[in-house]
């Protein structure tokens, strides 16, 4: 852990220190952070290599864009030591212009966001046409997962970052993987500012999460699994992240015979039967403990809740 010195050394920069202030409201991409502090962008990635080199922040490539978020680990220490040693007055008047400059970011966002949205808007429709309202499927998943804490909470496949946004009021922490850098930048810009603090997006594939074994207490597969040519080997791999006793719920279809989803939408699987989801549970040592079907429309949306079970011990 860096003690006082070596954070000292690390914002003995005035834009080092901007930077920090900034990334203490939400990750941004280095891009962003030029924008704000208006600095070229090598000159930004320079003050970048050294906050990451000196453990305050962490790097991550995802497609083209390159973001950084402050490393949870120090949190604590930084933010005690930004409040122990407050900005100059003509630094603190530079952060308080770097925030005013941070909600035109924010903006710039969310207008991404909703110009994508309102694209894809009429096929979304036509799905969710075909089943019960979202609101009442997303009534159904708090309820079953309201029986404890969510902990650490994934959010697998995470799309327009919806679930991420619905529980991270009530998660310790969410991480959200999506595969598209595209869809992560946009569901970036559709995030209250309120919860920023406690969503970090990943770049990931489901068939290899970016996530050490045993760390998470929830994860959530919502509206994902039928794009999975191994649904098999997607639940294995969730169950792998998830701490003793933490808890898988698999939001999806029934069966169903709406070839056109295959042809329009890239549905891989159909709908899912309980004795499927049962057994893959089961395979990844997992327990099946709760089942509700929501029917409506032409389509039943089933939840599926299971807990991991503890590893069996070595005779």
């Amino acid at each position: 852990m860096l003690g006082q010195l070596d954070l000292f050394r690390a914002l003995a920069d005035p834009t080092r220190l901007r930077i920090v202030h900034l990334l203490r409201e939400m990750e941004l991409a280095v891009g962003e952070i030029a924008v704000v502090v208006g600095q070229s962008q090598p000159r930004v990635s320079r003050h970048v290599r050294i906050l990451v080199e000196a453990g305050l922040a962490d790097r991550r490539k995802e497609g083209s864009w390159v973001f950084l978020a402050l490393r949870r680990e120090g949190a604590v220490a930084l933010g005690a030591f930004l409040d122990a040693v407050p900005p100059s007055d003509s630094e603190r008047l530079w952060i308080e212009a770097d925030q005013a400059r941070l909600a035109a970011v924010r903006a710039e966002r969310a207008r991404a966001a909703e110009g994508y949205f309102a694209v894809h808007a009429e096929q979304w429709d036509a799905l969710r046409s075909l089943y019960v309202p979202e609101a009442q499927v997303e009534r159904a998943m708090a309820r079953m997962l309201a029986e404890r804490p969510l902990g650490h909470l994934l959010d697998i496949g995470t799309g327009t970052g919806r679930m991420a946004t619905l529980f991270a009021p009530v998660a310790s922490n969410v991480t959200a993987i999506d595969r598209s850098a595209e869809m992560l930048r946009l569901a970036r810009g559709k995030l209250p500012p309120e919860i920023s603090d406690k969503v970090r997006f990943l770049a990931g594939d489901f068939n290899q999460l970016p996530i050490e074994s045993g760390t998470a207490d929830t994860a959530i597969l919502h509206q994902v699994l039928h794009y999975a040519p191994a649904p098999e080997h997607v639940i294995a791999e969730t169950a792998r992240t998830l701490a003793e006793g933490g808890r898988l719920l698999i939001v999806d279809f029934a069966p169903h015979d709406r070839e056109e989803l295959r042809l329009r939408d890239a549905h891989a699987r159909l709908g899912f039967s309980d004795e499927q989801i049962a057994a893959w549970y089961a395979g990844a040592g997992v327990t099946l403990t709760g089942v509700e079907a929501l029917a409506g429309g032409e389509l039943t949306v089933k939840l599926w809740l299971g807990e991991q079970r503890p590893a069996p011990e070595k005779g």
